[in-house]
C-alpha cells in the first residue's frame, strides 16, 4: 500500500510501507498521511520504529551448544 508523505524539503511524494518507517528513522520526512488525516513526525502519536539491528533478546538466541553464525 502506498502513502502520501511529506518529505523535509516540503516535497510530497507516494512511498510503500516499508520505506516509510526507514524515511521517520532517517528523519527525512516531516508527515504521512493515514486514514485519519496528517500525521506530523515529533508531535503526533506513532507507533515505534521497528528495530533492525543484532537479536538482542534472550528467547532470540539460540541455545547454548548451538554453533552461532558470525556475520
Amino acid at each position: 500500500m502506498a502513502i502520501w508523505v511529506i518529505f523535509t524539503d516540503d516535497s510530497k511524494a507516494m512511498v510503500n510501507e516499508a520505506s516509510l518507517d526507514e524515511l521517520i528513522a532517517a528523519g527525512k520526512i516531516l508527515a504521512f498521511h493515514r486514514s485519519s488525516g496528517w500525521v506530523r513526525i515529533g508531535h503526533d502519536p506513532i507507533r515505534p520504529v521497528s528495530y533492525r539491528g543484532p537479536k538482542r533478546r534472550k528467547d532470540e538466541q539460540p541455545p547454548l551448544g548451538e554453533p552461532q553464525s558470525v556475520p
